[in-house]
């Protein structure tokens, strides 16, 4: 039921107070928040442990950040840009892209838009990314 729903949301930064302007992937930290239609609870940090790239789309990079953030319970991810490797984790997460700077402005759009995120989450292998 899309009332009770609540989602754990990683979003991308360096300091938890701006989104970075890199792909997803290459954030320092992923803050992670519970997001319920009634409430917003910081959850924890997440250090991007995964190595760098080898190469541009690189599948162990796209492999590392998904099992990095999945072993955590995180539904969506948040990020100005995603690169490539957008294609291999959209069927795992909800990848969203926002053109907001600040996380706090961040949590409060993903907050706004559950529906929609809601109905995202249901298509499984065939979701795209949400744009915001």
């Amino acid at each position: 039921n899309y009332f009770n729903m609540e989602f754990l949301v990683a979003v991308a930064t360096d300091d938890g107070k701006k989104i970075v302007e890199r792909h997803f992937g290459d954030a320092q930290y992923y803050d992670v928040y519970r997001i319920a239609k009634q409430e917003i609870v910081f959850v924890e940090r997440i250090e991007n442990t995964t190595e760098a790239e080898r190469q541009h789309a690189d599948p162990v990079k796209a492999k590392g950040i998904t099992q990095l953030l999945k072993q955590k319970g995180v539904q969506v991810l948040v990020s100005k840009n995603f690169g490539p490797n957008i294609l291999r984790i959209k069927t795992k997460f909800v990848c969203v892209r926002i053109q907001k700077e600040q996380v706090e402005e961040i949590v409060q759009e993903i907050q706004n838009h559950l529906e929609t995120i809601y109905y995202e989450w249901l298509l499984e292998d065939k979701r795209n990314f949400l744009k915001l």
